[in-house]
Formats: structure tokens, C-alpha cells, sequence
């Protein structure tokens, strides 16, 4: 069953004088997604969202939820949290958080309700009387987003949502945002981060230079992207030299744990996790025997071995000449000199 689509983008443009931040950008997000806006830092991910919140104004184009354009919606359709922090530095948080609830009509009872029952839900319920300025970084994010989200609003964008966020608090904004997905809520979140996208949307659109240049599912950019990569897990060396000699790798990119490789257009995935043969080694060429005139050998030395014992009966035959006693041969005299 196909989403329907709620929010749309429609040849937006906008210039800050000699820059054109973005040029003819359009766009669509199916009602109740998680939809990722990727692009590099610049590309035009912050300007779009600010259009949709009317903080800016396009030169062109127009932004619509559901048939209505965005400067006719109420202002609680939408929450927002921006990349920079946004907090009163000198103010406790639960106070904060019910005064931002209060400006889209929300009771004070029931925000603070709200406000208690998110900060125990990112594991800071101690942190509600504290101010702002004694938080961590990552702390400060989960309680912008927490602002973001206690009037119950229809579209959510996120500006780096991530940033600042370790592991364990990575994961539990991601737990609260699939959490808002089902609950009806359309999720629009900028990152520069493919593995994010990877893990959270089903959609998304990539940008560059104020211009998408790809959009779809998740699933309908990988069949039809020309670029494929491969990561490979290789135990021991990070980059082993032999991964540059497989046919068909076009580059090589080491990262922790793994090695991703680009391949060339035709190129087989499985054939890239085959380590290449190695060729034998070639034989060294014979040379002639050298002249003895020219090289010396050297002489070996005979080998020895332990002379037999004779008997005590046995004689040697072996003497002197000119001599009247016997003199024993050279295996006697080796005998004897042994016992």
C-alpha cells in the first residue's frame, strides 16, 4: 500500500545574494515516514526547513501540507528542532519546557505532565530542576528535542537530530522517533550521515547544491544507483594490500572494523570476496659453473666417525723402520689415546 504524500516541496529556489542556496528544489514525503534529507554541509538542508517553518521566505516555489500552504497552517502543525542550541542557559528545564509548550496552547498541567514523563523516558528525570547551562551537550539535544515535540505536532524536522548524541542516547532518540511514526507523526531529519538514513527512513531525498538529485525509497536508490559498494570484514591488517588487486574494485576506503569497496559498473559483489591467487614466484636463471682458475672451492673436510675398540687379544702389525719395538698405527694410536 503506497503512503500519501502530505508534505511537498515545489520548485523552491532561493538566493542570499550572489549565492543560490537552493534551485528548483522539489520533493515529496509520504504521510506517516521517517524521511531522511541527506546532503553535505551547505547543500541546502537547513534553508529548506526554515522555508517550510516560514522563518524564510522562497524567491520561488511554494511548500504544502496536505493541499495547504504552509503560510496558512498553523503554527502547531509543525516542530522543529534546529542544529544550534535554543535553550535559556540560566533557566531549569522543566520550567522551559512547559513555557515552550504554552506558546502553541498547551495547558500547563498537562505539559509539565509531558515534560516529567520524556526527560524519565531519556533517563534524565533528576536533570528537571537543573538549568539548562549545567547540561552536557548530549543532554541539552534530548531536551531541545523534548521541546519539540510536547504540543503533539503533525510534522517533525529535525535538523542533525544526532549531533552530540553518544551510542546509548543515539539509540533512544531513534527508539522515540519510530515510537512518533507510529503514532502518526511524519519525521523529516537532516543528516550528512549515509548510515543514519540507513538505519531510520524509508524514504528519502539527497541533495547537492540546492538541487535533489536523487529521491525515492531506500530500496529504489539502491537498484538504481550506479555506485556500488561493498564492505568487507577482514581480520588482522586494516587495509590488506591484496583488496587493491581485485578485478573490478574501482577504490578502497578503510574505516574500524571493515574495509568498503567501490566497485566498477558490471562488477559482481561475490566475486569481490574472493581473495586473488597469487602468482608462483619465477624461477632464477642458471648461471654457469665458475671456472676454478677464477673461483677457489673450498675443500670439504671428511667426515669423522668414532674408530673401532680392537680387543685386548688384537696386535698391530704396523712398525717402525729401524726400529725393534712395534709402533701402532693410526687407528691404535687413537685407541690408545682415548681409553
Amino acid at each position: 500500500m503506497l503512503a500519501t504524500v502530505t508534505l511537498e516541496i515545489d520548485r523552491v529556489t532561493k538566493r542570499f545574494a550572489q549565492t543560490l542556496a537552493l534551485d528548483d528544489l522539489t520533493f515529496t514525503v509520504p504521510k506517516g515516514r521517517i524521511f531522511g534529507f541527506l546532503g553535505a554541509n551547505g547543500a541546502g538542508k537547513t534553508t529548506t526547513m526554515r522555508i517550510c517553518l516560514g522563518i524564510l521566505q522562497p524567491d520561488a516555489g511554494v511548500v504544502r501540507w496536505e493541499g495547504t500552504l504552509s503560510g496558512d497552517l498553523p503554527r502547531r502543525t509543525w516542530g522543529y528542532l534546529p542544529e544550534e542550541r535554543g535553550l535559556y542557559p540560566r533557566m531549569g528545564v522543566l520550567d522551559q519546557l512547559v513555557y515552550f509548550a504554552s506558546l502553541y496552547g498547551v495547558a500547563p498541567a498537562a505539559a509539565r505532565r509531558q515534560a516529567i514523563h520524556w526527560l524519565a523516558r531519556f533517563r534524565i528525570p533528576d536533570y528537571a530542576e537543573r538549568r539548562a547551562e549545567e547540561l552536557s551537550k548530549g543532554n541539552q539535544q534530548k531536551v531541545q528535542f523534548i521541546a519539540a515535540i510536547l504540543h503533539g505536532p503533525d510534522v517533525l524536522l529535525m535538523d542533525e537530530p544526532f549531533t552530540g548524541l553518544d551510542p546509548v542516547n543515539l539509540a533512544l532518540l531513534r527508539e522515540a522517533f519510530v515510537e512518533l511514526r507510529d503514532d502518526g507523526r511524519t519525521i523529516v531529519f537532516s543528516t550528512h550521515q549515509m548510515e543514519a538514513a540507513e538505519a531510520l527512513c524509508e524514504s528519502l531525498a539527497i541533495v547537492d547544491r540546492g538541487r535533489v538529485v536523487a529521491a525515492g525509497t531506500l530500496a529504489e536508490l539502491k537498484r538504481t544507483s550506479r555506485a556500488r559498494t561493498v564492505r568487507l570484514g577482514v581480520e588482522g591488517e586494516i587495509l590488506p594490500s591484496w583488496l587493491t588487486a581485485i578485478d573490478g574494485v574501482a577504490a578502497v576506503r578503510p574505516a574500524a572494523g571493515f574495509t568498503e569497496l567501490e566497485l566498477t559498473p558490471g562488477t559482481e559483489p561475490r566475486s569481490t570476496g574472493r581473495r586473488p591467487r597469487s602468482r608462483p614466484a619465477p624461477r632464477p636463471a642458471r648461471t654457469s659453473a665458475p671456472s676454478r682458475a677464477t673461483s677457489p672451492t673450498r675443500a670439504t673436510a671428511p667426515s669423522w666417525s668414532p674408530p673401532r675398540r680392537r680387543s685386548a687379544a688384537s696386535t698391530c702389525s704396523s712398525t717402525t723402520p729401524g726400529s725393534s719395538r712395534s709402533t701402532c698405527c693410526w687407528t691404535c694410536r687413537s685407541t690408545r689415546g682415548r681409553r
